[in-house]
Formats: C-alpha cells, structure tokens, sequence
C-alpha cells in the first residue's frame, strides 16, 4: 500500500512535469502509516522492476558501477551484517565516508535496519566529532581507516567499522558484505520513526541537530525530484560532499525517485574542464550545482564542451545573473534555481515551463504554503520565510532535538499563522515568484558551505591575543563569500603581520578547512547602545571595499603567508 500511494504521487508529478500551476494546486503528500524507502521503494519498485539498470556510476577515485539489484542485494548484506555487530532499530550511525559506493549501501542498509544515520563530512575535526559522539547519542561508526586517528579518545564502546584497511579495534567493512543476500525486517517501520540525523550551524551555540524521518526526506524530495525535472534513465550529477543535506537531496532520494542514476565524478580538488570532459563523457542529462561551480565553468570556454544536458539547477546560494545569461547564450539552457534547507525539503523554485528572472529563487513548491511573516506574525512582501503548518507539509523535519533528547516545539503560532521560520528573509514580488535577501540572523554561506559566526568566533577568542571577535562574509568572485574576522586584541598584543599569522596559523590548527577565517582586521567594533556589536555595519563595509575593488586599510590575508597556506 505505501508503495502504491508512494508512486502515485510520484507519477502525479510526472504527469505535470510541464504544468507547474496544476502540480501546485492539486498535488498531496501521500497520506503514510509505515514506509520504509530502502525495502518499500528500492526494493519493491526499483530492484525490481529496474534492477539492470545502473543507479550508481562513479568516475575518478573510487570508480565503480551498481545497478540497482546489486545494490539492493549489497545493502542487504550490508544489513545483516550490521545486524551481527549488534546494530539495533533506533540506534544512531555516524557515517563519514566521501562518494564511494560503501555510502549508499549503508544508508539503504541502516534504512531496512530501522536505524538512525548522522551524516558527517570528512572535513570534521575532532572536536566536531566529539560533539557529535556526545550529543547525537553515536552508538555506531563507520568511516575510512584514513580517517579513524579523528576517533582517538572517543568513546571506546562506539562499534567502529573502517573502509580499507581496519587498524586495531575496528571491524572490516567488507566482512559486512559476506551477510545473507536476503534480508528479513524485524518489524514495520512507521513513515515518522526517525531516520537521519543533521547537525547544523546557528549564530548563538553549537550547531543544532535535525531530525528527519522516513517520510520527510525519501517522500519531501518527490518535489525536489519535480524541480530538477528528473525522468527515469536519466544520468544526473549533483556536485556536493557526503555530509551536507544537499547530498541526500540530489545525489540520493531525488534521483532514485525518478528511477534516474546517481553520477558521481570524484576529484582531489576541484577541476572545472576535467569536470566539463566527465559530464560529456558519462552523457549527464540532468546537472545541479552550487554558484561557486557554475562561476568556475563560465570561466571556461564552454562552447567547446558539447554536452548532453537537458536541465541545469543550481542551489545553496543566489546564482549570479551573469552567470545565468553565460550559460543561456552558450548552451542554450536556464539554470532554474531552487531554495531549500537541511530543516526541510525544496520549499521554493524555478519549475519547468516558468518564466525564469535572473535573481529571483523562483515560486512556491508543490505541497508547500509559503508565508512571509515580521517578527509579530504580519504578513508582507519583504519578511521572513515561513512554512506553514496547518496542515503540516512531509518534507518538513520532525524537530530540533535538544541535548536531553526531547524536541522544540516546531512552530510558533502568531495570529492567523501556525508556522515554521526558517530564518532566512525574502521579498516576493506580485507574480508570486520570490528573492532571497539574507539571513534573519548572521549565518551566511561560503563556497556553498553554511558558515555559522559563533563558532568562527568562539575559536578566535580561544587565542591568547583575541579578546573579541566579529565575523562577517566578505565578497569574493568565486566563493560568493569568504569568512572575515574583526578583532578587538588583548592588552599587550599588537596589530601586526606577526600576530596576524599566529590567529591564522591557530585557525588553520583548529577549524575544518571551509570554516577557516580567510581575512583579519584589528580594531575596536561597532556596537549598539545596550553592547550588542553590530554587523550590519561591517557586513555593508565589506560589500562597498568589493564594489570599489580595494583592500581594507590594515587588512591582513591568509594568502599573505604562504608559508602557512603551503602546508
């Protein structure tokens, strides 16, 4: 029965893949008691009635092909075995593996076992796994044997299981794969039981942890699937790291949605004409990228790459008009933007057979109402984005989790709105199509990474010469932002290029490489009446200095000390 209604409303979405007012006004959420996507939907529909058709294929480090009976049978085995090492229903699993196919068959595998996953990208530092170990409750790990020394001092009775070779104390992930080929559930899995677990950053305390189920993310991302314009077969590469929610966006639930292929082409660092060569070569027909890529390829000449594409998305981040024209002229395509969070799934975008404005994220999802809402609860065309709740939409997570386990309440409830407020404010024109403004408080992204202020800081004042610290984006051509650091120095210290490296070099022992300040200035900072320090005012100073194309007056960069960066 779940998977009838599943592929119903699936199938519902193909039909009006063209028909955004239809698919907007007339599609439900699929009304779910139990679901298990791994055994309801892979299994059931895909293995099955797909099975010789590749739903993995990765280029590069780590190449391999799947079909989706391979998978279905490994991730199988994956369960049973998991099942010997004593991994139980509820149970959390840190998984922290880059785009190799050990990945995939562990999130199907945790998902037949009823299990929880905290995906984890292999950028963290100890600390952020401590954290994690600590607050996500980890009873399960499974990570590369090059990363197990990041598990030192961590709680010894975690079951630790490493891809490659296992050091001491760790199971070999290949023993999981001599499990039976078949694999019995030990019960009904409800479409609310917990399934993923995200850590992720806010502006005043460590990163919060979101909670999603069996229906929220494999059901809500039947609308992300809408607005790529996913069709079975079709190839689709989504750029994005193991860990982030982008990932099980695209680069999982989307795509199998579709019955489409996951493409994954994996490079040491990222390079734009190989990555071009790989979309040619492989025949990808569906593309979806952050704007810190796209600025990279139009910096290429992309006439040469003769491409099979059909659709091109991007996410994360407004994608420069620029860039959308570049594009638009040399392959004849739109990038369509969309707007989603980790807390949820698509929430708005540019669906196909719309109107695209260069700037705007475009309109309302399917499934989803849309309010903007001042800090009272009144509506307006510049607020806060808001889901509302009544009645409550699948792709919404089930909650923060709180360190004791229990859950805030999800929404507020203002007037007439009932709603979820994803901080993130928005201005929306009288055609409905909206504009992203900023975020409500000061988290803001870089390089397609969500970069939380707090955190930046509360490592800075860790150095004995920071006495306080404010951080802000600072414009750059590539990344869109990168993290900026106003310092106030202890007494005793001086604003020099001496102590400049020392905060740089402390940054560089500390942080996980996308979190790291890139640029320094010292100084006394801007602060209301009441000792509140006011970044408005430094975020706008930056933003003139990148208009004007100059340096700030005794700005230090990362890049001014090689000797650091050559490390």
């Amino acid at each position: 029965m779940s998977t009838e209604a599943f592929k119903a409303a699936r199938d519902f979405l193909f039909a009006n893949r063209s028909n955004y007012p239809v698919a907007h006004r007339d599609f439900r959420w699929p009304d779910l008691e139990h679901f298990n996507y791994a055994l309801d939907w892979f299994d059931a529909e895909l293995a099955r009635n797909h099975g010789s058709q590749l739903a993995l294929k990765i280029t590069g480090a780590g190449e391999a092909e799947r079909t989706f009976a391979q998978l279905s049978e490994a991730s199988n085995r994956v369960a049973n075995g998991l099942r010997a090492l004593g991994v139980k229903r509820g149970e959390r699993i840190l998984l922290m593996l880059g785009n190799v196919v050990p990945l995939w068959e562990v999130m199907l595998a945790a998902m037949k076992l009823g299990a929880v996953v905290i995906p984890a990208t292999t950028l963290l530092t100890p600390t952020d796994l401590k954290d994690r170990f600590d607050r996500g409750r980890v009873r399960h790990l499974i990570a590369t044997a090059a990363d197990a020394p990041k598990f030192d001092g961590l709680d010894p009775t975690v079951t630790r299981i490493a891809v490659g070779d296992a050091p001491a104390g760790w199971h070999n992930y290949d023993d999981l794969l001599k499990g039976a080929p078949s694999f019995t559930p030990d019960g009904p899995t409800r479409a609310t039981d917990p399934l993923l677990l995200y850590f992720t950053s806010g502006t005043t305390s460590r990163p919060k942890l979101v909670e999603h189920s069996h229906q929220s993310y494999p059901v809500g991302h039947l609308i992300t699937m809408y607005w790529i314009g996913l069709q079975p077969g079709d190839m689709h590469l989504n750029i994005s790291s193991p860990g982030w929610a982008k990932h099980a966006y695209s680069c999982f639930f989307a795509p199998w949605n579709a019955a489409a292929t996951v493409f994954i082409a994996n490079q040491t660092r990222f390079n734009a004409p190989q990555m071009l060569d790989a979309i040619v070569a492989n025949k990808v027909t569906t593309l979806c990228a952050p704007p810190t890529v796209w600025r990279m390829f139009v910096q290429e000449d992309m006439a040469k790459w003769k491409t099979s594409l059909r659709e091109v998305l991007s996410a994360g981040e407004p994608c420069n008009p620029e860039v959308i024209e570049h594009v638009q002229k040399i392959w004849n395509l739109t990038i369509r933007e969309g707007y989603g969070q980790t807390e949820t799934t698509l929430l708005i975008g540019c669906y196909i057979g719309q109107t695209v404005y260069p700037g705007s994220m475009g309109q309302e999802s399917p499934g989803y109402r849309i309010a903007l809402l001042d800090a009272d609860g009144a509506e307006g065309d510049e607020a806060e984005v808001c889901v509302e709740l009544d009645p409550r939409p699948t792709g919404l997570m089930r909650g923060y989790q709180a360190d004791d386990g229990s859950f805030s309440p999800l929404g507020v409830k203002q007037g007439n709105h009932f709603a979820y407020r994803t901080g993130d404010v928005a201005s929306r024109d009288a055609k409905g199509y909206y504009t992203y403004v900023g975020r409500a408080d000061d988290v803001f992204k870089a390089s397609d990474y969500r970069i939380s202020p707090f955190e930046l800081e509360s490592a800075l004042i860790e150095h004995p010469a920071v006495a306080e610290a404010a951080v802000v984006p600072a414009p750059d051509a590539v990344r869109m932002n990168i993290p900026k650091a106003f310092i106030t120095l202890a007494a005793g210290h001086e604003a020099t290029a001496e102590t400049a490296k020392s905060i740089f070099a402390h940054l560089r022992a500390t942080l996980a490489p996308y979190k790291r300040v890139r640029r320094i200035t010292f100084g006394d900072l801007p602060k209301t009446i009441s000792g509140k320090i006011r970044r408005v005012e430094l975020r706008q100073a930056e933003v003139a200095l990148a208009k004007a194309g100059e340096r700030a007056a005794g700005e230090f960069r990362e890049e001014d000390f090689p000797e650091l960066t050559a490390r």
